[in-house]
């Protein structure tokens, strides 16, 4: 198998950028200033803006989008970046809310696109489930990705937000990614259980696929996050697992080689 090389910057919470072979794609965009929302009543407090702001991120392929229906993960500003984007692959409940550019994938939905220069891109949805049994009602749909280079989930597998659970056991199963970027942070915006993946649940990741680099994000710049990029970095180093994990400074393009 050929090396991989990708940039990955990332620009705050769940929102970075990949670019590889030429393609430029980002996950969740939020690009708004620090502020607070009111959600599904509940309220949600950003306290860090973005490491750069939309109009200056450039061209970009597509738009990786996880959920539509929270604000940590889609807010104002990146709600309005996505009339930009040619494409923005989603849940199919997101894409009916969001209409224009939006596409809806099933989980295990496979679909191909070429960005600007040609290359062709494998993107498949995988399940996500945002949070503790039953609580898809309150939380909805949301939806993790695999991309594929020369085949489907050769590349890059983007949990969205998940905890650990059955449905990311399964994407272990079907897919060898050279790349995990995985929603960390143990959010609790609705009481004492995580609705993303906690220190535990990385660590389950990580060894659920274990030839590939684990990227921890949407850990920082909110105040329902309880676990921050350095109980993450701990974490990995109390289990002698650190050269597994890749730390990203905001704003700032690592060069990593697959």
């Amino acid at each position: 198998m050929a090396s991989l090389e990708i940039n990955l910057t990332l620009i705050g919470g769940p929102t970075v950028l990949i670019e590889c072979l030429g393609l430029r794609l980002l996950t969740d965009p939020t690009f708004d200033e620090p502020g607070s929302y009111e959600a599904g009543g509940i309220m949600l407090e950003k306290r860090i803006g973005p490491a750069f702001s939309a109009d200056n991120l450039g061209i970009v392929d597509a738009v990786l989008l996880s959920h539509d229906q929270h604000f940590d993960n889609l807010d104002r500003t990146g709600r309005q970046f996505l009339h930009r984007v040619r494409n923005t692959f989603t849940t199919r409940s997101g894409a009916e809310r969001l209409g224009g550019s939006a596409i809806g994938l099933s989980p295990w939905e496979t679909t191909h696109f070429e960005g600007s220069n040609g290359q062709r891109l494998y993107i498949t949805a995988t399940p996500a489930r945002h949070g503790p049994p039953g609580i898809e009602p309150i939380a909805g749909d949301v939806t993790g990705f695999v991309l594929g280079i020369s085949e489907p989930g050769d590349a890059v597998y983007i949990t969205g937000d998940t905890v650990w659970y059955e449905g990311v056991a399964e994407v272990a199963r079907r897919f060898r990614p050279r790349l995990v970027i995985l929603f960390a942070g143990s959010a609790k915006p609705r009481g004492p259980f995580h609705v993303t993946m906690d220190n535990n649940d990385a660590i389950e990741t990580a060894h659920a696929f274990p030839n590939a680099k684990i990227v921890a994000i949407h850990n920082e710049g909110w105040a329902h996050f309880t676990e921050s990029q350095e109980d993450v970095v701990r974490a990995f180093g109390t289990l002698g697992l650190p050269s597994r994990l890749q730390i990203l400074e905001r704003g700032r393009p690592e060069h990593m080689v697959l």
